[in-house]
């Protein structure tokens, strides 16, 4: 990380946490930095990553075979975004198959549910045509929670050949969410006959936390899994104009957990943790 990036946010955070500090005394600080308006406005926020891979047996996908990424079924509470398995999907093989799926679906259009990426590793089959195809045995109430229940549903009739017929070798369960965690601070803006400005300084903390298990529909048995966790805080400092240093700490999990996915099912996964700070 930039180190002018890691002073400034480290600052911006003990003098949001100390809570005791003046709009005054915060300008003070941030003005003993000495950076340039440039620079302060291609910083971001400070993060930390860390993937986890446990493999419980050997994976290695072809590039005729397809994959399809399924947000795990919740009855109740939050699922995982749509917005972050479309960028799974993009990370993956360039292209968001769900939503090119939905979108074509809401113009009334016809969309191959398997895209076809002929240099790429290997295919991704829309969830939604996935979904249906064999409904109802992947709806919140039906869907498989365990190996056992993964098993009853491929022997399940219709449903092996049905899998077969759609190319697809490997189910890839997704779950968990981006939420805030904590945050504090405010920043004021007033304008008036001398201009318009901001004071003050506001900070906030979020965690994406993520967790994909891989289950192979040939073999019927459970691959393994990978988790990410990426955690961050973002600030806005109010000096004249609202200054924001931001952690993109969803894209990052997307970006980490997309590379260790790919490997996975190329078979060069191998049980791996890793703490980085993104630059």
């Amino acid at each position: 990380m930039n180190p002018a990036v890691t002073v400034s946010a480290r600052l911006a955070m003990n003098i949001a946490k100390r809570g005791g500090a003046s709009v005054g005394g915060v300008v003070r600080n941030l003005g003993r930095l000495a950076l340039p308006a440039s620079l302060l406005l291609t910083m971001s926020g400070c993060m930390t990553a860390k993937i986890e891979e446990l493999r419980e047996a050997p994976t290695q996908i072809s590039s005729h075979e397809a994959i399809v990424l399924l947000a795990k079924p919740h009855l109740e509470g939050t699922g995982t975004e749509d917005k972050f398995l479309d960028c799974l999907e993009r990370e993956l093989v360039g292209e968001a198959v769900s939503a090119d799926v939905a979108q074509r679906q809401r113009a009334g259009k016809a969309f191959e549910p398997r895209s076809n990426f002929s240099k790429g590793p290997f295919q991704i089959y829309a969830d939604h045509h996935f979904v249906d195809a064999l409904y109802p045995w992947l709806e919140p109430s039906t869907a498989p929670a365990n190996a056992a229940g993964f098993s009853a549903f491929l022997a399940r009739p219709g449903v092996a050949e049905r899998v077969g017929e759609m190319g697809v070798r490997y189910i890839v369960w997704v779950d968990g969410v981006t939420q805030k965690t904590d945050g504090g601070g405010s920043i004021a803006c007033a304008a008036g006959p001398g201009g318009a400005g901001c004071l003050g300084l506001g900070w906030w903390e979020k965690s994406s936390d993520y967790e994909a298990t891989v289950w192979d529909l040939r073999e019927g048995i459970s691959a393994g899994s990978l988790t990410t966790d990426v955690k961050g805080t973002s600030v806005m400092i109010g000096a004249i104009a609202p200054i924001p240093l931001i952690a993109p700490v969803q894209s990052t999990a997307c970006d980490r957990l997309a590379a260790q996915l790919k490997s996975f099912l190329l078979g060069a996964g191998e049980e791996e943790t890793a703490a980085v700070s993104p630059q």
